[in-house]
């Protein structure tokens, strides 16, 4: 057959070439108990230069680890809902809390996929075969990554480790300080008497603090920061799935909070590694 006498190859009319492209320009919603998850934010920026950003952090009710199981399930589920209404096109469950409790009741009601810390996580140490893992007491006592590790890595072994002071020093910008490098030094030697290979930063405060961590453990430790390892799991789903953003366009970040406390822009900024834009107030 000849070049002139093939069929003309099937092209999607206009309107339906841009109803894809719109698609494909949907945000990736990220949510928090508060502005913890920024770090999330930060790597999915990083590794996903072109996908727009939509962030909730329920700054008027945090901290969520005091709250009961159905409190924190209600809550989670509500912010849930209001960022699908925002028409993202896949939810990132940032909080390891919200992800210990309720990250089943989310994947039930989204009707685009669902990711979470615990999960990246748990599968980026999957390597390791002494594994530690530090977060806060909610978190370690709800045995989350023990449990997501295990099914992983059934032969690994896994030491947890409840770090509380981390995440104040965190928020007072104290990433370096001395009281933080003793205080992280008492919260290593149990786990570094276990002789770990692997270290798991389970609280999005804790990447923050890597450089001061690394320097605790010592370079044969590997750090698993499931910021990073979130914004890997996220790029692969959006390739598989097939609606990543190809770009080239300036991506759009927007900030809901429900409360903006006096410190929130310089704590803010310092996670995210850049200004704080577009922040808007949701009153519940």
């Amino acid at each position: 057959m000849s070049t002139s006498d093939q069929p003309p190859s099937p092209t999607l009319p206009r309107s339906r070439e841009r109803e894809q492209t719109l698609g494909l320009n949907r945000p990736i919603g990220v949510f928090d108990s508060g502005i913890g998850g920024l770090t999330v934010v930060r790597a999915l920026m990083e590794r996903l230069p072109y996908e727009n950003i939509v962030y909730f952090g329920d700054t008027a009710r945090v901290p969520y680890g005091v709250k009961s199981v159905e409190t924190i399930t209600h809550f989670t589920t509500q912010i849930a809902q209001f960022l699908l209404e925002q028409d993202v096109k896949l939810l990132v469950i940032a909080c390891n809390t919200m992800a210990a409790v309720a990250s089943q009741v989310v994947k039930d009601l989204s009707p685009v996929p669902v990711l979470d810390v615990i999960d990246a996580g748990a599968a980026s140490a999957r390597g390791g075969r002494k594994i530690g893992v530090i977060g806060t007491p909610t978190t370690i006592n709800s045995n989350a990554y023990a449990r997501a590790i295990h099914d992983y890595a059934p032969d690994s072994r896994i030491h947890s480790q409840a770090c509380a002071l981390f995440v104040p020093l965190v928020e007072e910008g104290w990433l370096d300080h001395e009281v933080t490098r003793l205080t992280a030094q008492e919260y290593m030697k149990p786990l570094l008497t276990e002789q770990i290979d692997t270290l798991v930063l389970g609280c999005t405060h804790y990447p923050l603090l890597k450089p001061l961590l690394r320097h605790v453990v010592g370079e044969g430790v590997a750090l698993v920061d499931s910021a990073e390892a979130m914004a890997e799991q996220v790029a692969a789903v959006l390739a598989e799935k097939q609606i990543a953003n190809p770009g080239p366009a300036q991506p759009r970040y927007d900030f809901y909070v429900t409360d903006v406390p006096l410190r929130f822009q310089t704590i803010g900024e310092r996670f995210l590694g850049r200004t704080l834009n577009n922040v808007h107030v949701v009153k519940w």
